[in-house]
């Protein structure tokens, strides 16, 4: 009976997609990233200056709607390379690949910041579920379900010593087409938040004011009446 509620309101939707990200991915990936970093940095030691964003920055878009080319999402996100790759035989996959890209992030002072960023692929199976009629899957069940996705991949994470120190969660709604350069906003405002936490920074050089990080506890109450993405703060620079 407990199972047969759930199915109806759709909870077990984004908790299994959860779990199965970091079963199968994070916690495969994500031990072996400061290998690749520390490999890179050694090749390039002026790119990789600040040690505490040596992680996978994992984007979760509330609205759930991913762009496959993160340079055509942003102007101001552009790839470099791709570092050292895992390659693993699994579920019958003869040496299956796993890589993470690194991309260089522009500020509005030119200044150039480098990261491991990427998607969280699973929100591109929510989004398309609210898109197929089959689904029967609303905009405001997409909304939770990512909002629990985000919360129950915290959770995880947080739980694994193997992934310790190794991610970002980077959980954000969009602006609309307007606010072209949100997502290089929103990944600057990490990469300085972790660097201030370990270097002394100049004024001049914030991405944009101080505020606190959209964690779990705030994405409960942030579904908006209107249909199109509304900003989760008001920080913008």
């Amino acid at each position: 009976e407990i199972s047969e509620m759930s199915e109806r309101s759709k909870q077990n939707v984004a908790h299994g997609l959860a779990w199965s990200y970091y079963i199968g991915y994070l916690k495969i990936v994500l031990p072996r990233l400061k290998t690749s970093m520390e490999e890179f940095s050694r090749a390039n030691p002026n790119m990789l200056t600040c040690r505490e964003t040596w992680k996978l920055h994992i984007l979760v878009p509330l609205s759930c709607d991913i762009c496959d080319d993160l340079e055509k999402a942003d102007s101001n996100i552009q790839y470099v390379t791709d570092l050292t790759e895992t390659t693993l035989t699994r579920a019958g996959t003869k040496k299956r690949v796993y890589k993470h890209s690194l991309y260089t992030i522009r500020d509005k002072d030119n200044k150039l910041w480098h990261c491991a960023v990427e998607y969280a692929t699973p929100l591109q199976s929510l989004y398309a579920m609210s898109q197929d009629q089959c689904a029967a899957f609303s905009r405001e069940d997409r909304l939770e379900q990512a909002k629990l996705f985000y919360r129950t991949l915290e959770e995880i994470l947080k739980g694994s010593k193997e992934c310790r120190g190794t991610y970002r969660l980077i959980a954000y709604e969009e602006l609309g087409e307007a606010e072209s350069h949100s997502l290089s906003r929103e990944i600057l405002w990490h990469l300085w938040q972790q660097c201030h936490e370990e270097y002394a920074v100049h004024e001049g050089d914030q991405p944009h004011h101080p505020v606190m990080t959209l964690c779990s506890e705030e994405l409960n109450l942030q579904i908006s009446a209107s249909d199109l993405p509304q900003p989760l703060r008001s920080d913008c620079f």
